[in-house]
């Protein structure tokens, strides 16, 4: 089947009828006041930036906001004591394509533990090819892209690269793809410059200036990826030096 020409979700803005503090967390962010001028890529659509430049706050907003439980899973998973939820998502008006997607998960690396706990606690492990906790965490992290999301779905993933080794990158690469080319769309937070090559994407910088699409070679995973393992003998003298 041919990739999507339509999003299944479009574009996310504020509420005209919210009243936005922006000198409060998370409105103070530069990235969260310029949300509404992202339209979503109908394959991928890329999360780039700095630490704390609000990568992660916005994902799980547009989660929440699309009906997924803070830590992730599909919309079926709740789990009590989730954790503290910014209130982006209570704010958020979300543009949506037709028809709806057919299938959704919310991967987040950090709560992926409890979640993995969760589906041995329910006993709904066969839909991951068996128990998350008898793989390893790269292992399990692929389990989910290969046996439980289905296609013709939309897909949110922040920092999937967290457990898996370059090899598995290029494998987890090859597994989107192919849920691309099954009607899927997907978000995605990285930092892998390996996951932020997949062609047929949009990659979004989040910094202090707020939110601009960017080419692959202009992002600074590329480049700082690229020169440290062409000039790495310098690099590291470089920097050894400078923490001597």
């Amino acid at each position: 089947m041919p990739r999507r020409t339509q999003p299944y979700l479009l574009r996310a803005s504020f509420r005209p009828e919210v009243d936005l503090d922006f000198d409060e967390y998370p409105f103070n962010i530069p990235a969260v006041q310029e949300l509404g001028n992202v339209d979503f890529h109908p394959n991928v659509t890329f999360f780039v930036g700095e630490n704390g430049s609000g990568k992660s706050t916005v994902i799980e907003a547009l989660a929440v906001a699309l009906g997924f439980g803070a830590e992730g899973g599909t919309k079926n998973v709740r789990m009590a004591g989730a954790g503290s939820v910014s209130p982006l998502h209570e704010v958020l008006r979300l543009a949506r394509g037709v028809p709806a997607p057919r299938d959704g998960y919310f991967l987040r690396a950090e709560s992926f533990f409890n979640v993995a706990s969760y589906m041995d606690e329910v006993g709904y492990t066969e839909g991951y090819g068996g128990s998350l906790h008898a793989r390893s965490h790269g292992e399990a992290f692929m389990a989910v892209l290969v046996h439980k999301l289905k296609g013709k779905g939309l897909y949110l993933l922040d920092e999937p690269e967290a457990a898996l080794s370059p090899n598995r990158q290029l494998a987890a690469l090859s597994a989107i793809h192919q849920l691309v080319e099954d009607g899927s769309q997907f978000v995605i937070a990285t930092h892998s410059p390996i996951l932020l090559s997949y062609p047929h994407a949009r990659i979004i910088q989040f910094d202090a200036a707020g939110l601009g699409e960017v080419a692959y070679e202009d992002t600074e995973h590329y480049a700082v990826t690229r020169d440290f393992l062409n000039h790495y003998p310098r690099r590291l003298g470089q920097l050894l030096a400078e923490e001597e």
